[in-house]
C-alpha cells in the first residue's frame, strides 16, 4: 500500500478551497493508502503567531479535519511539533542542502516581503522534506504553489541516496488540476488564501449561514448576465466550487445552470453551501466538545507514526556515522 503524506498550517481559518483542493481529497485518500495527515505548527511559526491563539489553532485543524471525513481508523492525524524526529532529520538535511537552492525558493522570497526574513522562513523547505522523507512516501497531494518544495525534496532524497546509499524513495506531488486553485470570490486571478486582506473574498468552513449568503451574493462576476460556457473565470471558479460540494463534474454543472441568471445561480450555490457546511460544523461542534477524544486521538496518531520515523531516522543516522 503506498504511503501518502500532507499537512496544513494552523494559522488562519480554514476555508472552502483548503476544503476542495486538499481535505475532500484526502478523504478520498485514506481508503487505499496508508495516509498520514499532519498539522504542521513548526512550519506556522516562521512567521509570527500569538502563542494563545495557535494552541487553538490547532486542536480546531484537527477537529475540522475529523468533522470534514477523515477517519482515525484509516488515517493517522497528529501535530508535528509533537513528533521531534521531525526536526532532528532536517537537520541533517541541512547538511546536504545548498543554500543557494533554498534562495531560489519562490515561497520565501513572497513570504520575506511581508516578514522578518529569519532563518526559520529561509529553512522552511527543508523541514518539509524531512516531514514528507520521514515516512518514506510515496505520494504528497500539494497544490501547485507547493510543487517546487517537492523538487527540493526529491532532490535531497536523490543526493542523500547517491552520497550515502539508497535510504529515501521519491515523493511524487499529486495535484488535482480542475480543484487545485480555488480563486477569491473577490479577485478571481487570486487564490482563495487564509491571509486575504478581503475577508469577502474567502469562504471559511466556520462561517455562519449568514456570512456565507452574503460572501457568495457579493462576489464578483462579469459583464454578462447568464450563465454559459464562455462566462467568465470568475464564473467558472463559483461553478467549480458547485461541482465540487455537489459531487459531480464541471460539466455536468454547466448543463445543470446554463442560462440561469446569476442572481439565481449565486442563491443556488449559496444553499448548497450553507446546506453543506451545517453538516460539517455541527460535526466539528461535537467533537470540540469531548476535548479528551480528540486529544486521543492526535495521541494515537502521533505514538504509531513515530514508530515509522524512528526507523528512517536511525538508518539516516548510521548512514551518516552518528551514534
Amino acid at each position: 500500500m503506498k504511503t501518502v503524506f500532507s499537512g496544513i498550517q494552523p494559522s488562519g481559518n480554514l476555508h472552502i478551497g483548503n476544503y476542495i483542493g486538499a481535505i475532500s481529497q484526502w478523504v478520498k485518500i485514506q481508503d487505499n493508502a496508508d495516509a498520514i495527515f499532519c498539522i504542521v505548527d513548526m512550519h506556522a511559526i516562521t512567521v509570527p503567531q500569538d502563542p494563545k491563539i495557535l494552541k487553538e489553532k490547532v486542536l480546531e485543524i484537527a477537529a475540522l479535519y475529523l468533522s470534514c471525513g477523515i477517519d482515525p481508523k484509516k488515517a493517522h492525524i497528529f501535530i508535528q511539533s509533537e513528533n521531534p524526529d521531525h526536526t532532528y532529520l532536517a537537520w541533517l538535511l541541512n547538511t546536504i542542502t545548498p543554500f543557494g537552492q533554498l534562495e531560489r525558493m519562490t515561497q520565501f522570497k513572497e513570504k520575506s516581503e511581508k516578514h522578518e526574513a529569519n532563518v526559520g522562513l529561509f529553512d522552511y523547505p527543508v523541514l518539509m522534506a524531512a516531514d514528507i522523507l520521514l515516512y518514506q512516501t510515496d505520494e504528497v497531494p500539494v497544490g501547485e504553489d507547493q510543487k517546487q518544495h517537492i523538487e527540493l525534496t526529491r532532490d535531497l532524497a536523490e543526493k542523500f541516496n547517491k552520497k550515502f546509499g539508497v535510504t529515501f524513495k521519491l515523493p511524487n506531488p499529486v495535484i488535482q488540476k480542475e480543484t487545485a486553485r480555488i480563486m477569491s470570490l473577490q479577485n478571481p486571478t487570486s487564490k482563495m488564501s487564509k491571509s486575504d486582506n478581503d475577508p469577502l473574498g474567502t469562504i471559511n468552513l466556520l462561517d455562519s449561514e449568514e456570512q456565507i449568503r452574503e460572501k457568495i451574493k457579493r462576489a464578483v462576476t462579469d459583464s454578462g448576465s447568464k450563465i454559459s460556457k464562455d462566462s467568465s473565470d470568475a464564473i467558472k471558479n463559483l461553478l467549480t466550487i458547485y461541482s465540487t460540494f455537489n459531487h459531480q463534474t464541471f460539466e455536468k454543472s454547466l448543463r445543470e445552470v446554463e442560462g440561469k441568471s446569476y442572481g439565481e445561480f449565486k442563491r443556488i450555490l449559496a444553499d448548497l453551501l450553507v446546506s453543506k457546511l451545517s453538516e460539517i460544523q455541527k460535526k466539528y461542534h461535537e467533537i470540540r466538545d469531548n476535548d479528551s477524544r480528540l486529544r486521543q486521538i492526535l495521541d494515537e496518531g502521533r505514538d504509531c507514526v513515530k514508530a515509522k520515523s524512528s526507523k528512517t531516522l536511525q538508518t539516516v543516522k548510521e548512514k551518516m556515522g552518528l551514534v
